[in-house]
């Protein structure tokens, strides 16, 4: 899977590289906990590398969205705009329902293939277009899929109640429906704010399951502190274990070259609990004739 850096520092260690090339990433997160920063960091980093960016706006206008890049210390936003490489969409204010269903799949067809950057912030005034829950999981659902099309998208969406409370409904469906997602907790306490992100989960990616601390600083943006998280390579297969595996003769030749490609990729943090004895034995015993 091709991995697409994501802009902010300290985060594409814990993603195993970064984002999945064509992927759909949600990031949720309560007022303050700078959602819109991390779609702003998301996109600039696909500018940087020559890529195009769009960043579809259901909430703040145009250029609230660039002033806030200016303030952080991203006036090189404007030289994008001006060379046509940063299109924004202004949907705020629209019935959702007409834009996702009408306007939406005419863009994708003209940006089709184009491998860019999609930002779509914030997901929120969606799920609130209508209370059915079905037809909610119909828009976003559509929405993501219509939009991956295009390239790689990050959505962001507003979180409710009790922080750190993710089984509310309007989190419930985006959370389902994306490839990734990821929590930006934000909790003002007694002038001390605390900040921590962590990745919910990461389809087809191994990442970090911990909590991790993140900072805001002019100039740079979102920083996380990947702390003493680090991924290794395995060395709980040992030669015999392999060996009795490419030996095997009743494993059907597909199957068998697919297993012995997934063992070679294997890390330690893979196995988690599991024995690599058990696991080897448990895989040769599933293609026994006894």
């Amino acid at each position: 899977m091709k991995k697409v850096k994501s802009g902010i520092y300290g985060l594409n260690h814990l993603l195993d590289g970064g984002m999945n090339e064509k992927s759909t990433t949600v990031v949720i997160g309560a007022t303050g906990a700078g959602k819109t920063t991390f779609a702003i960091q998301f996109i600039r980093r696909g500018l940087m590398e020559g890529q195009d960016g769009i960043f579809v706006s259901l909430d703040e206008n145009k250029d609230q969205i660039i002033r806030e890049a200016v303030e952080l210390g991203w006036d090189d936003i404007l030289t994008y705009l001006d060379n046509e490489q940063l299109v924004f969409i202004d949907a705020s204010g629209r019935e959702f329902s007409t834009f996702i269903r009408k306007e939406l799949p005419s863009f994708v067809a003209d940006w089709e293939g184009a491998d860019t950057r999609i930002a779509i912030d914030p997901l929120t005034p969606v799920l609130w277009s209508t209370k059915e829950q079905y037809e909610q999981r119909e828009l976003v659902g559509f929405m993501l899929k219509e939009t991956r099309k295009v390239g790689t998208v990050l959505a962001t969406l507003e979180e409710h109640g009790m922080a750190g409370n993710l089984s509310g409904p309007e989190t419930v469906i985006p959370m389902y429906l994306a490839d990734c997602v990821i929590h930006m907790l934000y909790k003002p306490f007694e002038g001390e704010v605390k900040r921590k992100i962590k990745i919910i989960k990461c389809r087809n990616s191994r990442h970090s399951e911990f909590s991790h601390n993140y900072y805001l600083m002019k100039g740079l943006g979102l920083i996380v502190d990947r702390g003493n998280y680090e991924v290794k390579g395995s060395k709980k297969i040992s030669a015999q274990l392999r060996d009795e595996l490419v030996k095997a003769t009743n494993i059907p030749p597909t199957t068998h070259k697919r297993l012995l490609k997934i063992l070679s990729e294997l890390r330690d943090d893979d196995f988690k609990n599991l024995q690599p004895t058990e696991v080897i034995r448990s895989i040769l015993s599933e293609y026994s004739e006894d």
